[in-house]
């Protein structure tokens, strides 16, 4: 069969959608206005736990604008049915707004102002008198009483008799704080009902599963009966990957108002009306010999989550089993239960959180022996998984190590520490290894070609950010042997065909595989007619031998003989054709993930402990690469994010309330366009056929992995002084 040539998958290729979203014409979930539509404002509670005694609506009630108030007095009792499959933490019992009068946690929604006017709404929602019984919270990690969820454990080895044997030990506890998402978008919903039918312009990473069954569960009401709406998300970083209580809350507004309810969460609610990335405290033994060699890791973890659902980082043990080839491992993972609301996963879920403890337990060890930390990493590299025995599919760390070395300059570093200045900065380097597991999902897409030679792909994915616009239309375009303008991808609609979730970097490999599937097959539909119609120029013709370039059907050794799209289904009096592609990963017996090699180079200040990143590299073994320029776009994000993680994110918690105390991007960090310097990405050029149709493993999350502990070592070469807790401030430098 002759291969299909391919024009758009691999060119470095401007999103398809960029224009619409610099010129403002893209529709995020806040920019629909259906006819009649009203606004509500949350009332967040303002204790950390306790119950609701009193509460007075009244004089918000009464303010022109008005329609109505809720509160859990006057809010009728929705079913909640169980709905395990929409990413619920297994277990407990998610929040039920307006149900009953007690708190759970500082912010919780205690009622709801819907007005004609935003204004009018919000100056309802501070006019709403709530008196509470109070107790003290429980939000402190650190604090030992705090109950805990049945460890999670794991175990290869004896660990602890390899650890007591070791020629050398080191015991270490990493902190890691709280990390919030977010994205530029604020969360919001536009609910409407129809009778007994509702929709919803909703934000989003997960719109059959997720927000359509979340909401059919809610109000006890079938599934296609409920439509959801999300053609464009603007970053969600996994807070989007939850339906949180503002969505049911707006829903519940325009059912009980009879209007349609828009309801936007302020910059402060982000911060406890959504998710977040877990704080961790992760205690860490390795053992080894005096050449390197990792004999044993003892992984003891604790992460907070929500007195009512035991969420767990699931992605923060495999790390620890896969990365290295240590023969003894143990792990205990234990959620700590406090008066929060629920955590959800965040860019690397996981992984990048066990990978600022391992990665910089290695680089501890390293200059304990001294042996330079890439070398030492050789040494402990696996030739199979060591948690299984099961081959990878490729794994390309060495390649990483070697690529990112040469072309960072390691060799010209000095290896001891606070050993290089630049005036009356402290220069250091560092490197880190990342590693995020490849997921696949089913998924379907349909692939319609029409007369005139166009096509229309759709699935009920959504794009919060990495271009799936773009790169699905690359793959559509290649396979269908169109150019890319003759070909439209639509998503975020729950009347598309069934989607997974938009996260853990699944979206190419499942979806894009979809659509490979449906394109695929509709090509050689198309094909097939023309080969089995005797006016065709292609009649009798080797249909594994037909190739279609620009919309036009040929042989490949006789271009002139042949035809398009238009005029094959124009003789068939074809209005088009449609196939729906479907895809359904292959279980094998392969390890299939995505490695990373992160250098970085800071600069401390000597007398003021402040950090700068001069620079960094990632080098990345991602499997194919659909689209060169979102890759790169990716990759930058994801170093930016982790410099985030390093240096500036941390959420402050007073524990005396519960309250957040930096609700705000003025208080809240991150980095912004001075913190940024010189980042640079190199992918492999490569393709992972074991892990599905395309060739890719998904680079969305890897990219962020690896990034924080490289620049923690980094701030190590520098000082000589290891700090053991993120963010890295000054104060811990001085």
């Amino acid at each position: 069969m002759s291969p299909q040539p391919q024009a758009s998958v691999g060119a470095p290729l401007s999103r398809v959608d960029g224009r619409l979203k610099v010129t403002g014409g893209a529709d995020y979930a806040a920019d629909h206005h259906p006819e009649g539509v009203v606004h509500a404002v949350i009332v967040d509670s303002g204790i950390g736990r306790g119950r609701i005694s009193g509460i007075d609506t009244g004089a918000a009630e009464a303010q022109p604008g008005v329609i109505r108030v809720i509160t859990h007095r006057n809010a009728p009792t929705l079913p909640y049915r169980d709905n395990a499959g929409s990413n619920n933490p297994a277990g407990g019992r998610r929040l039920r707004v307006f149900q009953d009068d007690q708190i759970l946690f500082h912010g919780q929604p205690v009622a709801v102002a819907v007005a004609t006017t935003l204004e009018a709404a919000q100056h309802a929602a501070s006019l709403v008198k709530v008196v509470y019984d109070a107790q003290p919270p429980s939000t402190d990690l650190s604090d030992p009483d705090v109950p805990t969820n049945t460890p999670t454990t794991y175990a290869r080895g004896d660990a602890q008799a390899a650890l007591d044997s070791a020629a050398v030990r080191m015991e270490m506890t990493y902190r890691l704080a709280r990390n919030h998402h977010n994205p530029m978008e604020p969360h919001a919903t536009v609910a409407r009902w129809d009778g007994d039918r509702l929709t919803v312009w909703d934000k989003t990473q997960w719109v059959i599963g997720g927000t359509q069954t979340e909401l059919a569960a809610v109000f006890g009401i079938p599934l296609e009966s409920v439509r959801v709406i999300s053609p464009f998300v603007g970053g969600a970083f996994g807070s989007g990957l939850r339906t949180w209580p503002h969505t049911t809350i707006a829903a519940l507004a325009a059912r009980e108002t009879r209007r349609p309810v828009k309801l936007v969460l302020s910059r402060r609610q982000q911060y406890f009306g959504t998710g977040f990335r877990p704080a961790c405290e992760y205690q860490l033994s390795l053992g080894s010999d005096r050449s390197g060699r990792v004999s044993a890791m003892v992984h003891d973890m604790r992460t907070e989550t929500s007195t009512y659902e035991p969420f767990g980082e699931r992605g923060i043990l495999p790390l620890g089993q896969v990365l290295y080839d240590t023969p003894n491992v143990s792990q205990t993972y234990r959620t700590a239960r406090l008066d929060v609301n629920t955590p959800v996963a965040m860019r690397g879920p996981g992984f990048a959180t066990a990978a600022y403890a391992i990665e910089s337990a290695m680089d501890e060890l390293s200059y304990e022996l001294g042996i330079d930390p890439i070398e030492l990493r050789v040494r402990n590299e696996p030739e199979a998984d060591p948690s299984n025995g099961n081959a990878f599919s490729t794994r390309r760390l060495r390649e990483c190590y070697t690529t990112g070395a040469r072309e960072f300059g390691w060799d010209r570093r000095d290896p001891k520490p606070r050993a290089t200045r630049d005036g009356d900065w402290l220069i250091g380097t560092g490197v880190a290894t990342g590693v995020y597991h490849t997921l696949r999902n089913p998924a379907q897409a349909r692939v319609r070609l029409d007369a005139d030679g166009s096509a229309l792909v759709e699935s009920a994915t959504s794009d919060m950010g990495p271009g799936t616009y773009t790169s699905m239309t690359q793959v559509a375009a290649d396979a269908l042997g169109l150019p890319m303008r003759r070909v439209t991808f639509r998503l975020g609609d729950s009347l598309m065909p069934n989607a997974p979730l938009h996260g853990g970097s699944l979206t190419m490999a499942s979806v894009g595989s979809a659509v490979l599937n449906g394109a695929d097959q509709l090509r050689q539909q198309a094909i097939r007619l023309a080969v089995e119609d005797e006016r065709s120029p292609l009649y009798g013709a080797d249909a594994g031998t037909v190739v279609v370039r620009n919309g036009r059907l040929h042989v490949p050794d006789n271009p002139s003989r042949g035809e398009t799209y238009q005029q094959l289904l124009a003789r068939n009096d074809r209005a088009g054709l449609e196939v729906l592609g479907t895809y359904t990963p292959v279980q094998n017996r392969f390890t299939i993930e995505a490695y990373a090699a992160v250098f970085a180079e800071v600069a401390v200040d000597a007398r003021l402990g402040l950090v700068r990143v001069r620079r960094m590299l990632g080098v990345y073994d991602a499997g194919r690469i659909i689209s060169p320029k979102l890759a790169e776009s990716q990759a930058i994000g994801g170093m930016v994010g982790g410099i985030g993680q390093a240096l500036l994110e941390h959420t402050v918690t007073d524990h005396r309330d519960g309250r957040i105390v930096n609700a705000n991007l003025a208080d809240y960090l991150v980095p912004v366009n001075a913190d940024i310097i010189d980042l640079k990405a190199i992918y492999l050029q490569g393709e992972d056929m074991d892990a599905d149709p395309l060739g890719v493993k998904g680079l969305g999350e890897v990219v962020l992995v690896g990034v924080a502990p490289a620049i923690a070592n980094a701030v190590f070469h520098a000082t000589g002084h290891r700090v053991r807790e993120l963010p890295i401030t000054a104060d811990a430098l001085l």
